[in-house]
């Protein structure tokens, strides 16, 4: 069949990335309860970071969080460090997304935010990066070798960005017991908001260290 190398090469590439999925189950480790309970408490936004492809994932990750009920705005770094970092405060946490942690907006913008004091949570995948060095959270991300092709193009490890993400919004959604309605009355919209009926409430969590 003449088109077997094509649909070898995207079955080769799927595998990849679906094997990054399914590697940040190992990335939830023991600091990721202090991130959880601090995003659970924040009393401010959550405000998440990213540049070029990491960008991309901030903005829907941002999205998701407030959709859950987590209020949460995407900030974008270099807009960031041209004055909207003003709209930080001292309540509020910054999720900043680096897999390599050396970029520059990135990391300035980091500082200066736990300058008006915002607590940083930084993805990274660089133990010994100038942006794990000063988060005051970190959540490491072995990324597996050519997920992103040549170990350059950020596809697969951008994927696990959002995985965690998911994971996250889901879990306070639980915690926070953010209900159906709540959703819909914020997503009146689309075919969400003209559903009849509402999906099972998802199952209670407790917060970290505590009961339900």
């Amino acid at each position: 069949m003449t088109d077997q190398p094509i649909l070898a090469a995207a079955a080769e590439r799927i595998e990849l990335e679906a094997q990054a999925v399914r590697s940040v189950v190992e990335v939830f480790d023991d600091s990721t309860p202090a991130i959880i309970d601090a995003m659970l408490n924040c009393t401010g936004k959550v405000f998440v970071t990213g540049s070029g492809t990491s960008g991309s994932i901030a903005r829907r990750m941002a999205h998701l969080f407030s959709v859950s009920g987590t209020p949460s705005v995407f900030v974008q770094p270099s807009d960031a460090l041209h004055g909207t970092m003003g709209a930080l405060r001292g309540n509020d946490l910054l999720v900043a997304i680096s897999k390599g942690g050396s970029s520059d907006e990135i990391n300035t913008l980091a500082r200066r935010a736990q300058e008006r004091g915002v607590r940083v949570i930084a993805l990274t995948s660089d133990r010994g990066a100038d942006l794990a060095a000063l988060a005051d959270y970190v959540q490491y991300f072995e990324v597996p070798d050519q997920v992103d092709p040549g170990n350059v193009i950020a596809m697969g490890s951008t994927l696990m960005h959002a995985v965690w993400g998911d994971c996250v919004a889901v879990m306070l959604m639980r915690m926070r017991g953010y209900t159906w309605s709540d959703v819909i009355f914020t997503h009146p919209l689309g075919a969400v908001g003209k559903r009849e009926g509402l999906p099972t409430e998802l199952e209670a969590l407790p917060a970290p260290g505590g009961d339900l």
